[in-house]
């Protein structure tokens, strides 16, 4: 960027006058995209980030130090399982994992030197959903900032900063692309605590997204709305016609009326979200053997794109993190997770029937 005079220069970086300087600090494109997910969030201030990974990190770096305590729910996207369980603790910063349905044991999580609280819902991959509210007010007494990583419920069909979240994060490489073209990550939050803590983090790391990535975000979030509908509805039919088929051991998603936690469903949702669960009978074998039968869904570890996608969790997204925590998680060797896209619901569940036969479910 240049200047008319260099007192403009200085005026700019004393923040005297408005303007952009350079883009690590913030970039025209990028603010376009910003100034959009606050809208769509209601957020008063966001910030891009190079990953939805990038998000999550300068979030809470960003508001904690060595010797603070952070309380998390214990199922998690495995890379943050990792950041929360052992990359925070290089840096001094203990951490408490709790069942994130049970409230009475985040009531109790709580420390004299809690400073953070971060949690999923819908949490990634078991669909766990946590009472966000209850948990913000209670950190809230504790003097505790709450991030929530809102991607699989998308700031279309769930707001929780409305119900007391002070930092929300996305991986916009998810449902806000939504075409598999990018990568990217948003954090959202209030004027404030973006001055305070994320700003002079992110200014000196330099997490950014690149502005071309920001354009084709823009351009995705023009259909974000028409593709996260389908997909819900798909996902309806799709999760029902799973179950139909009687050979998974267990189908689940949070659109079903016997969900496990349906009432808290639809308090903090306007709808079930787009993935989905299925457990085989007999573990790692026969799953492969299912996910290599299919023919229109694709074998991918992303969610959220206009193709259909199904992982197997226990060996992708969650292969970092140690056996035993899977477990503890409900991450089994039967496990998949399918992300419904925006193909006919009747040509998805043909091809999970005939995928169905060939494992042998």
């Amino acid at each position: 960027y240049a200047y008319n005079c260099a007192e403009d220069a200085a005026a700019r970086f004393e923040g005297e006058q408005d303007g952009y300087t350079y883009s690590r600090l913030r970039n025209p494109t990028c603010a376009m995209f910003e100034d959009k997910m606050a809208l769509i969030e209601g957020a008063e201030a966001a910030r891009s980030t190079a990953t939805g990974m990038a998000a999550m990190t300068q979030a809470m770096l960003s508001i904690v130090k060595a010797g603070d305590h952070v309380v998390s729910s214990k199922t998690l996207f495995g890379s943050c399982r990792v950041f929360i369980e052992t990359i925070l603790a290089k840096f001094g910063v203990d951490c408490t994992l709790v069942d994130g349905a049970d409230n009475e044991a985040w009531k109790n999580a709580f420390q004299p030197n809690t400073t953070a609280v971060f949690l999923e819902s819908p949490a990634n991959p078991t669909l766990d959903v946590v009472d966000i509210e209850f948990v913000c007010n209670v950190a809230h007494e504790n003097g505790a900032l709450v991030v929530v990583d809102n991607v699989f419920a998308t700031p279309l069909l769930q707001k929780p900063m409305q119900m007391g979240a002070d930092i929300v994060i996305y991986s916009s490489t998810k449902h806000i692309d939504g075409q598999g073209r990018c990568l990217g990550g948003c954090i959202l939050t209030s004027e404030e605590i973006l001055d305070e803590y994320v700003l002079p983090l992110i200014r000196h790391t330099g997490p950014n997204m690149s502005p071309f990535n920001a354009w084709v975000m823009l351009k995705g979030m023009e259909t974000m709305d028409l593709r996260v509908d389908r997909m819900c509805e798909n996902a309806v039919k799709v999760a029902h016609s799973l179950r139909d088929l009687d050979c998974f051991t267990s189908v689940n998603y949070p659109g079903f009326a016997d969900f496990a936690q349906r009432d808290l469903v639809e308090k903090q949702m306007s709808a079930g979200g787009s993935v989905i669960t299925a457990f085989v009978p007999e573990g790692r074998e026969q799953a492969f053997k299912f996910l290599n039968a299919l023919e229109i869904t694709d074998i991918s570890n992303n969610i959220g794109d206009a193709k259909s996608l199904m992982t197997h969790p226990a060996s992708t997204t969650h292969k970092s993190v140690e056996e035993s925590a899977r477990l503890e998680m409900g991450i089994t060797e039967s496990m998949l997770r399918l992300s419904v896209g925006l193909e006919h619901p009747d040509d998805l569940i043909e091809d999970f029937a005939r995928a169905a036969k060939i494992a042998g479910l």
